[in-house]
């Protein structure tokens, strides 16, 4: 198996991180509606330009995770956060602020990509590349 690819802004300590993570969650009705919610708004800082740049994207509700990913290849949004972190979750019933963590969890990354409401991206790639080569973040609201 191919390892995954470490980013230089990755956050590695997953211990610290899933602390992050678990101390700003919202309450849990916010978050059962965030996670029913497949399609987001996500705002990212341009690691050019500084400025707010805002996509729609899917995200998803894996083992209590909330997760973004996407084909193997460039993605503005992922580099973006790669250069900066911060971001914010817009949802249609609130805006939530948050912090990017890249996923370089290998067996995190297979559950993901296997989960069966993830299935789409199977049918855009094989496993073991999006396994080794899609971006893939965390997003740990604040």
């Amino acid at each position: 198996m191919a390892a995954v690819p470490h980013h230089k802004y990755a956050r590695t300590d997953g211990l610290r991180a899933r602390r992050s993570y678990l101390r700003g969650m919202p309450d849990p009705d916010i978050i059962d509606q965030l996670a029913a919610t497949r399609t987001v708004d996500l705002t990212t800082i341009g690691r050019r330009s500084g400025l707010p740049a805002r996509i729609e994207i899917w995200w998803f509700h894996v083992d209590d995770r909330f997760v973004i990913t996407g084909t193997p290849g460039k993605r503005d949004w992922f580099a973006n956060v790669l250069a900066n972190p911060t971001v914010t979750i817009h949802a249609p019933f609130g805006d939530f602020a948050g912090q990017a963590v890249v996923v370089e969890d290998f067996e995190f990354r297979r559950r993901v990509f296997t989960d069966p409401a993830i299935g789409w991206y199977r049918t855009q790639s094989e496993l073991e590349r999006l396994m080794t080569s899609a971006p893939m973040i965390e997003i740990a609201l604040d």
